[in-house]
């Protein structure tokens, strides 16, 4: 019979990580939390596990098998690998697992943001990494999910339908049979292209924060998404969105509308982005952060709103809501403080066109080798061979 218990590792023990690796082993599935810093997971490895609650229920204690700041021991756990950490961390990270995937395992990004899996693949490639390795990424994170103490996570909702797709889309079918026992939330979509263009962190963070930078400046604690949804934020959400929408037309990619998206994801209908968002129960309680040096810029510009200027550009677009944004976070940070923006040329895409961009991600690989493994050395585009 087959064996329900899957061994997970989970890389990352921030807001999502925490609760990530609590709610697997709230299923019966032995997890490794890994963390790069050592203090970060010293109270969970003091503890033995997770108290994770849920909604309006509760604590709950999960116990975790190994909290570990050792990325050797933290790969070596299990065939399954979860990347929970940060976009801007993924280059970091592959680099670091790189000597010690192994054949036969699978990780998966959640989420890629916009280009997660390419920039990881890169990444492996660039570092000799010749493991047979299922890549893949999910569009968005499962939970809406936060620490609140060193061992302590609370899920304020839970994702309807996170999708996913693998890198090259011929193994997706193969990612979602992998996952979906640990995560029955995903659901195949055609390509690392439509996961990517369903980004809709990099729309939502960066125009909230932005637009109430001085109510975060000034130190104000308030709901996020809640109290943050006023109706000028909503318009520019709502600009954004169109935009965004207007880059994955141009890649024959279809994607649902941030209000549309978050009745798939989190149940809530309505009729407008600003109930849509401020009044998604899922997001209530939520706060603002008390700086702008935060993820919701620091991680969602330069893997979020970067590439998907490069996408538009690359198409012929232009964005000037988006191309705004990016250029008030730069301003709001003092200059372009983030690390490994993730441009065309990061990602392996540079000089290439909307249909060359579209083969390389969706098209069948030159040859059986590069199908099943890491680094990938190529794709067949029309009679020439882009290399990647």
């Amino acid at each position: 019979m087959r064996s329900n218990r899957y061994p997970v590792s989970v890389l990352g023990a921030g807001h999502g990580g925490l609760a990530l690796a609590g709610y697997l082993s709230l299923r019966n599935h032995p997890v490794a939390l890994w963390n790069r810093s050592p203090e970060r997971i010293s109270g969970v490895a003091s503890l033995g596990g997770v108290r994770l609650a849920s909604g309006t229920e509760g604590p709950r204690f999960a116990p975790i098998a190994s909290a570990t700041a050792d990325i050797e021991e933290a790969v070596s756990f299990a065939r399954r690998i979860l990347v929970a950490l940060p976009a801007s961390a993924h280059a970091e990270v592959a680099l670091a697992c790189a000597p010690y995937l192994r054949d036969g395992q699978t990780v998966l990004l959640v989420p890629g943001r916009t280009g997660g899996a390419l920039e990881f693949r890169r990444v492996l490639r660039d570092a000799g990494c010749s493991a047979r390795v299922l890549l893949g990424e999910a569009n968005t994170f499962p939970f809406a999910a936060r620490c609140i103490g060193p061992a302590d996570a609370h899920i304020y909702g839970t994702k309807a339908e996170v999708i996913a797709a693998s890198l090259p889309a011929s193994r997706t079918a193969e990612l979602i049979d992998a996952w979906r026992p640990m995560l029955p939330m995903l659901a195949p979509t055609r390509s690392v292209l439509h996961t990517g263009l369903s980004n809709l962190g990099a729309i939502l963070h960066p125009v909230i924060a932005l637009l109430n930078a001085g109510r975060i400046r000034s130190g104000e604690t308030f709901d996020f998404y809640t109290d943050g949804v006023t109706p000028a934020v909503a318009a520019a959400l709502s600009a954004a969105d169109e935009e965004r929408l207007r880059v994955a037309r141009a890649y024959g990619v279809t994607t649902l509308s941030l209000r549309a998206w978050v009745a798939s994801a989190y149940g809530h209908h309505s009729d407008t982005v600003s109930e849509a968002v401020g009044g998604n129960p899922a997001y209530r309680g939520i706060k603002a952060p008390n700086t702008l040096n935060h993820r919701y810029l620091l991680e969602d510009v330069p893997t979020g709103l970067v590439p998907l200027l490069g996408l538009g550009a690359a198409a012929g677009l232009v964005l000037p809501t988006l191309t705004w944004l990016v250029g008030q976070a730069r301003a709001a940070l003092g200059g372009e403080r983030w690390q490994r923006p993730r441009t065309l040329e990061a990602l392996g895409l540079a000089k290439l066109g909307v249909g060359a961009i579209r083969a390389l991600v969706e098209g069948e690989p030159t040859s059986r080798r590069v199908e099943s493994a890491v680094p990938v050395e190529g794709f067949a585009v029309g009679r020439e061979l882009v290399q990647v």
